[in-house]
């Protein structure tokens, strides 16, 4: 019923914008932003390091989808990272005020 959603971006900038969208869009109920985190990938054959941002989205497991096609048509990569978690479980307060932000 409720995803966590992890989206990189290019620098804390990018994220910043894509974050303030999506929420207010109600897509999310919530976006946090770790400016500065080191990614390790693949990408066209070789193994690339980067500084890159990471935000932390919260929201309703059927909004994901939308979140993905949103997050495609904001972010500057190629193919963007949007990989979403199944919240199990979580304080049934938080869970409440989550359903009620991205009811919009």
């Amino acid at each position: 019923m409720y995803a966590v959603i992890y989206i990189t971006a290019k620098d804390a900038e990018e994220a910043r914008s894509i974050a303030r969208k999506l929420v207010e869009e109600r897509l999310a109920a919530c976006a946090n932003i770790i400016e500065k985190v080191t990614s390790f990938y693949w990408w066209r054959g070789r193994i690339e390091e980067d500084e890159e941002a990471l935000i932390i989205l919260k929201t309703l497991r059927k909004k994901v989808p939308a979140v993905v096609e949103r997050v495609k048509q904001l972010h500057s990569y190629q193919v963007p990272e949007v990989i979403a978690l199944e919240v199990v479980e979580g304080s049934p307060e938080y869970l409440r005020w989550l359903e009620e932000e991205t009811r919009g």
